[in-house]
């Protein structure tokens, strides 16, 4: 049966991450739901002064995608615990992709979102996703396009409403008020 209820998710996840061939003290692990995430599925967290790990699962991620594909997810967070269990640190190098082969779990993890906004340079085919109202977003006269160094414009996805300025980003915010 697949969760229905944050408690759920984690309870479940607990339950699936005990089952999962590695080499992690689950008992020194805190499991924690996000609703605030716009993009990752998951997190690990490392506090090096106390080395307590936490890994945090987004509800909404696993609404997109269902128990199935979401496990990957957990065995994915599993391995970034086991680094800093292991390690005292974490990334997706080289260690971290030969162990998440061994569990079938993505280096990377798919977003279950789309971005909301784009910055597309004015000169070149650069462009970057932004889900929230960054400072590039809202300030994007003060940044540079990250290839050539140009000017760059902001896009609302949806609406198709771009601006270059402060002012430009005011003006379209209030005219997309609740399509934001």
């Amino acid at each position: 049966m697949e969760p229905t209820t944050r408690d759920e998710l984690l309870s479940a996840a607990k339950r699936y991450a005990e089952g999962v061939p590695i080499e992690v003290e689950l008992s020194q692990i805190d499991w924690e739901c996000s609703e605030r995430a716009v993009r990752r599925a998951g997190a690990c967290l490392y506090d090096p002064r106390t080395e307590a790990v936490t890994i945090r699962l987004t509800w909404s991620a696993y609404r997109a995608f269902g128990w199935e594909e979401f496990t990957e997810t957990i065995r994915h967070e599993l391995v970034h615990a086991w680094e800093f269990q292991q390690f005292g640190e974490s990334g997706h190098g080289t260690r971290f992709a030969e162990k998440a082969r061994e569990l079938a779990a993505p280096r990377h993890c798919r977003t279950f979102s789309e971005a909301r906004l784009r910055l597309r340079c004015s000169s070149c085919d650069w462009d970057a996703r932004r889900y929230r109202a960054s400072e590039a977003v809202k300030h994007p006269t003060e940044r540079r396009c990250g290839a050539c160094g140009s000017r760059y414009r902001v896009e609302h996805v949806e609406s198709g409403r771009c601006w270059r300025t402060h002012a430009g980003y005011l003006v379209s915010r209030r005219k997309l008020d609740d399509e934001w």
